[in-house]
This record gives structure tokens, C-alpha cells and sequence, in this order.
């Protein structure tokens, strides 16, 4: 057996070499086993390259439904009617005695007059201008709204041009960090909001973002109180606008106020700022 082997190997390295010298009848079997090899499957695409396929698929499907949902979600939100700055006092329903009574307090307070009566502020619930169905998505017009928490919206007077601005609140007892103490976060988020909104007139476009946000804690704040928030626009060059700011106790009594937080704040109109108007629709205004 070895013997034909290596003499069918030798036959099969002869034919190479001179083909006249083989008989036909090797060369055909030497033909049908050459042409009986199996013929190679073609290369099937990897597992990976499958998976990586159908990513591609699903992320691209998954994006222009996401694109087509804000899209019909802004449309509905731009159709909605904006409150005018008076339209937003009378826009308020309290939801029980507790809120009646804070509201009343905080439109009859003596501060609130005050600024009433000078033709150099403009009067207004800010929070009140978002439309309602984006108001579940705003921070303190949505999230930290509502009984136990910054528990009916702010009075905000604004003083022509953004050169200040006072806005007068109640902060409930859910929003503390220390049993009965305002978390310094939320007192944190008020300022940036408050001083943002003070210098937003002064600016070409109405609009910017915090660049940077100082903040000196001076006394605890206590749940269930009411307090004023004071900003002032200290210099605006272009862009840019600088705020200084508190917040301090507003006492129903007649007493000194007692200053709670500091902050200074710089405040940046971006240069997109004329495209986004569309998206704070309302709520500068």
C-alpha cells in the first residue's frame, strides 16, 4: 500500500512535468480526483459585523422616532397661548386655606406694596408664563412647586432695563437638608435662577446661561417661612452680564430682616442665543 502511494505520488509529480508521458487512463483519474475536491464556501459575514449591522438599524429608528416625538411635543407646547405679565396675577388658584392664606400674605405684604407703587418695577409670576405642558419639565415652575415646597409662585417685580429685581416666596417643610433647615441647594437654585432673570432685559438676546456662581451661606434658613430674594445688575459688556444677589427673611412683623445667602453670578448670552429664543418662549418675557 505504501508502494503505491509513493508510486501514484511520483505519477502525479511526472504528469506535472511532461504530460505526454502518462497513460490516458491515469490521466483521467488523475483529472476526476483534482475536480472531485470540494469547492470552498464562500465567507459568511462575522457575528459581529451582523450585530453591529443591526445597531445601526435600530439607532437610526430609535433617533427618527425620538426626532418626530419632540418635534410634534414642541409643536404642541409653541401652540399654546403665553400669559402677559398681568394675565399671570390673576392666573393662580390655591389649592386649600393653607395656600390661600400664604398667597394673600405674600400679595398684601407691605414689600409687595412698596414695589407695587413705584412705575419703575413690572409686576409678574414668572413661573406662571411657561406653558403648562412644559411646566412638569422646569425645575421650580414644576419639580419643586406645589404644598410643602416653594408652595405658590413667587411675586417678581423687575425693575426697567434688568437693573434689579425682588421676588417674594414662601418655602414649605419639604425642602429641607438638616431637619426644619432649607437644603442650601434649593436656596443655591433660587439665586441662580433670580439673578439670571434680573439681568435677562439688559441683554441683546433676553436670554443666557451661568458661566460662574458664587454663593457665602450667612444663617440657616428655616422650613416654613417666607422670604425675598434681591438681585441687582452690577456691569454688562456685550454678552456678559454681572449679578449680585441675597436672600433674606421677609418678616411679617415688622422686624429687620436677617440676610440668609449672598451670591455674585456671571451670566453669558450664547452666541445661538437669537435660535433658542423659541424655547424659552415666555418665560423671559
Amino acid at each position: 500500500m505504501l508502494r503505491q502511494s509513493s508510486s501514484f505520488s511520483s505519477l502525479a509529480r511526472l504528469s506535472l512535468s511532461s504530460p505526454r508521458l502518462i497513460h490516458p487512463s491515469y490521466a483521467r483519474n488523475l483529472r476526476f480526483q483534482s475536480t472531485s475536491l470540494p469547492t470552498p464556501l464562500p465567507k459568511q459575514p462575522s457575528r459581529v459585523r451582523r450585530f453591529a449591522g443591526f445597531i445601526s438599524i435600530a439607532l437610526f429608528a430609535f433617533t427618527a422616532g425620538l426626532t418626530y416625538k419632540s418635534y410634534r411635543t414642541v409643536s404642541e407646547i409653541m401652540a399654546q397661548p403665553i400669559l402677559s405679565d398681568e394675565q399671570t396675577l390673576s392666573a393662580y388658584e390655591p389649592v386649600d386655606d393653607i395656600t390661600q392664606e400664604i398667597d394673600t400674605t405674600l400679595q398684601s405684604h407691605p414689600e409687595a406694596l412698596a414695589l407695587r407703587a413705584n412705575p419703575e418695577f413690572k409686576e409678574s409670576r414668572p413661573h406662571l408664563k411657561i406653558p403648562e405642558a412644559m411646566r412638569p419639565r422646569s425645575l421650580t415652575a414644576g419639580t419643586l412647586a406645589g404644598p410643602g415646597k416653594i408652595v405658590v409662585p413667587p411675586y417678581v417685580f423687575s425693575e426697567r432695563d434688568g437693573k434689579s429685581l425682588v421676588s417674594l416666596m414662601y418655602l414649605g417643610s419639604e425642602m429641607c437638608g438638616h431637619p426644619g433647615i432649607i437644603h442650601g441647594g434649593l436656596l443655591a437654585t433660587i439665586l441662580d435662577e433670580g439673578l439670571a432673570r434680573c439681568c435677562f432685559p439688559a441683554l441683546p438676546n433676553k436670554v443666557a446661561v451661568t458661566a460662574n456662581l458664587n454663593i457665602d451661606y450667612r444663617a440657616p434658613a428655616m422650613a416654613n417661612s417666607y422670604v425675598a430674594l434681591r438681585a441687582e445688575t452690577v456691569k454688562v459688556e456685550g454678552r456678559k452680564a454681572w449679578v449680585e444677589g441675597r436672600i433674606e427673611t421677609l418678616p411679617v412683623d415688622g422686624s429687620e430682616p436677617v440676610i440668609l445667602v449672598q451670591a455674585k453670578a456671571l451670566f453669558i448670552e450664547p452666541k445661538q442665543a437669537a435660535a433658542l429664543q423659541s424655547l424659552y418662549r415666555g418665560a423671559n418675557e
